[in-house]
């Protein structure tokens, strides 16, 4: 066995000879026809770039045999040229098109246009071009059409489940699965409508190969996913390798606090190799950090799930050609972006899996030789994986609610109209009703949800293993940032990689090669930008569907006169700058207490920020630039003394009169149901609160603009609720402003 290598895309891969391997002249030909095509597929037309010999295997596994396959390799192993390079030759023997769900529209984009080199036509269905799906449609039905990449949600839409998926299914050359770990529900990123599969897998002539790809599965979601595969075509070949990534330097830095790490991110991110990704937990960091550099005199983009599609595409674009030094990113940009020399990716922030980080890290280091990947852990770390924590599969008794709600019905249910008798928010409710769909107790149809009646048993075992697998994955987190190990080892080992051997390049390897310095002056511009103090809040406008079969006469838009204004909060608490100072204030079970003087002036600084701005404080009402003419509070079971401080230090700075408190008959107060969804919530709060005689009296005698103070938004309905009755009672504008706001 002969044994060379070559260089394709900046990358060395190990050429090893199919003689030996598979035998006769008819695979030989077909090797080297693979071999031409992939020399098309990456821009090097009769070069000498060959598939690499686990890469042969897949494909000869595909073509040769019609397998069906799961592939587990790294990042940056070559899993797309795995399946172009089938496609085309597949398509050469007469099959159908190739079919590849994958959920990352960068990776789409990116993937359509490296097809085209190769005399692929591909075509995307996502929800970012519904305007194409028809003429998409129509070219697949034509033939016309080598690859269509789908998002797993379109398998899940009734339209496509019905009327363009079983055709697909009759005519599909080869189904490709990217980020296979989404099946299984053991995994770190499952996703329901991938689950959709198991159908289409069951529906495809004998014959047609199917290949699975992830970088991310460790051994039992592997066996989970390769079982799943199995449906209606046999034992699926797994060719699973090793999971180091010889390119990246692996390290920590740990700094005291988020100004640190924005003053830190300031003054090291030029000495970072090329251009790279700063990921975020939160749109507020980002948005944040984005700033923070911008005005330090660097050439960033934020890159969120708030980004419109047409930025995202420019800030893709941005990066691709170096235009920026470095994306300021959520898990928005996925795992599907594809820079080959991407020089770095740092963390502001510690992921909560292991595996979700070593996914993320894998963006760098594709086509270069050396990557630096570096993570900046925060103390608000944990509180931020408890605010999105909230995704574990409903208690027994909600789910029976939605069952006993669609049986009932006799007609379909829209997710609105089932949040109404359902007390879950959106998105769990949908989430838990694609579960449902999947197991066969529920069906999507035009209109909603209906009811199969189908016997559906929950099985609460399973769930409560999951939630014991997040919990593992947060500790094995924090065991990460603390390890004096091999960092690539312990990513390696969290991964099931049985060669995990000591990398030799990360920090506890080899040395820090970066210091936690950050100068006097970089630090103050740190604190100055996190301490900006204020951000809007959008009102409701309105009113939630179903409210009618509540009781509750309210649908429709909530009329202009019953409005409240864009109102004001300190921040966000899923910022890492006012977040970070108000998460121990606004804590479940923190001591209810007057509120600090550094908050409360920071609430006067957003008063008059606020006043100054553009229009004065209502811009979008007429004569409403006009000063507030007195302060009312939102009652407080839990935090009396919090708002009512907040509220009169307000008035009494800005020597205002307090108007005094709404009054508040409801039971457990007027936060009880703060995770609820919509309906839930106003429902709740709807006749909970009334405006006393005295109150009534106060805004007769002084008509005009009043501030609404609370402590917290997080659904908005209070502060709807709240700004309608005084908006009734006589208050020509309600401004809301609160110490802080959700997301």
């Amino acid at each position: 066995m002969s044994r060379r290598s070559v260089s394709t895309r900046g990358v060395k891969w190990p050429i090893v000879s199919a003689v030996g391997l598979h035998g006769g002249m008819d695979v030989l030909e077909l090797r080297a026809e693979a071999d031409a095509i992939l020399a098309e597929l990456v821009g090097a037309p009769g070069g000498s770039a060959r598939l690499r010999e686990d890469q042969w295997q897949a494909v000869a596994a595909l073509v040769e045999e019609r397998r069906r396959a799961l592939v587990v390799q790294r990042t940056g192993w070559g899993k797309s040229a795995v399946y172009f390079v089938a496609t085309a030759l597949l398509r050469r023997r007469g099959s159908g098109p190739t079919v590849i769900v994958s959920p990352l529209l960068a990776l789409m984009r990116n993937q359509v246009e490296a097809a085209a080199r190769a005399g692929i036509r591909a075509h995307t269905i996502n929800s970012a071009n519904p305007e194409e799906w028809e003429s998409i449609h129509e070219e697949v039905e034509r033939g016309e059409t080598d690859v269509l990449l789908v998002s797993p949600e379109r398998l899940n839409a009734v339209d496509f489940r019905e009327q363009v998926l079983p055709k697909l299914a009759a005519t599909t050359g080869l189904l490709v699965v990217d980020e296979a770990h989404c099946i299984s529900d053991w995994g770190h990123d499952f996703r329901p409508d991938y689950r959709r599969l198991r159908a289409m897998l069951a529906e495809l002539p004998a014959g047609v190969p199917v290949l699975a790809t992830t970088a991310t599965a460790n051994a039992r979601v592997t066996a989970d996913v390769a079982e799943q595969l199995g449906t209606g075509g046999g034992e699926a070949l797994v060719l699973r390798g090793p999971l180091d990534r010889e390119s990246l330097r692996l390290g920590v830095v740990r700094l005291p606090d988020a100004a640190h790490r924005l003053g830190w991110l300031a003054e090291h991110l030029d000495d970072l190799q090329g251009s790279g990704i700063v990921y975020a937990l939160t749109v507020a960091a980002a948005e944040e950090a984005t700033a923070f550099l911008r005005q330090r005199g660097f050439r960033v983009a934020s890159y969120t799930g708030r980004t419109e599609n047409a930025d995202r595409l420019q800030a893709e674009a941005d990066l691709q050609q170096n235009r920026v030094k470095a994306l300021i990113a959520t898990s928005a940009l996925g795992m599907g972006f594809d820079k080959p020399d991407l020089g770095f990716v740092v963390h502001l922030g510690s992921p909560s899996s292991p595996i979700a980080y070593y996914q993320q890290v894998g963006r760098a280091g594709r086509g270069v030789e050396h990557a630096d990947v570096l993570l900046l852990p925060g103390k608000e770390d944990e509180a931020i994986w408890r605010y999105f924590a909230d995704t574990a599969f409903p208690p027994e008794a909600r789910v029976r609610e939605t069952l006993s709600a669609l049986a009932g019905a006799g007609r379909p249910l829209s997710v609105p109209a089932l949040e109404a008798v359902v007390d879950l928010r959106r998105t769990r409710l949908e989430t838990m009703l694609k579960v449902l769909d999947v197991d066969g107790a529920v069906k999507r149809v035009k209109g909603g949800w209906i009811s199969t009646g189908e016997q559906w048993v929950y099985d609460s075992e399973r769930y409560a293993w999951v939630a014991r697998q997040r919990a593992a994955e947060q500790q094995a987190m924090r065991d990460y940032v603390s390890t004096t190990q091999c960092r690539m080892e312990f990513l390696r080992r969290q991964l099931d990689d049985e060669g995990a051997v000591p990398c030799g390049r990360c920090d506890n390897c080899a040395g820090p090669w970066v210091d936690s310095d950050v100068s006097a002056e970089t630090l103050t511009g740190a604190v100055k930008e996190l301490d900006r103090p204020g951000v809007e809040i959008e009102p409701r406008r309105m009113w939630p569907t179903g409210m009618p079969a509540l009781g509750i006469d309210l649908k429709g838009r909530i009329s202009a006169k019953e409005q409240c204004s864009t109102g004001r909060a300190l921040g966000r608490l899923s910022d890492i700058g006012w977040g970070n100072r108000l998460r121990p204030l606004l804590a479940e079970n923190a001591p209810d207490g007057p509120v600090p003087d550094d908050v409360l002036q920071a609430a006067v600084a957003v008063l008059a920020d606020w006043a100054r701005s553009p229009g004065g404080w209502a811009p979008d009402v007429p004569d409403a630039s006009a000063r507030p003419v007195g302060v009312v509070a939102v009652p407080s079971v839990t935090r009396p003394q919090l708002v009512g401080s907040l509220a009169e230090g307000i008035a009494a700075v800005g020597r205002l009169p307090f108007l005094g408190t709404l009054t508040y008959g409801g039971p457990g107060g007027a936060h009880a149901a703060r995770r609820s969804n919509s309906a839930q919530r106003l429902r709740g709060l709807f006749g909970a609160f009334t405006v006393s005689e005295e109150l009534a009296g106060a805004l007769a005698r002084s008509p005009g603009p009043v501030l609404l103070v609370d402590d917290y938004t997080d659904s908005g309905w209070t502060l709807a609720v709240a700004a309608r009755l005084l908006r009734q009672a006589g208050a020509q504008q309600v401004l809301p402003l609160v110490l802080a706001a959700a997301g």
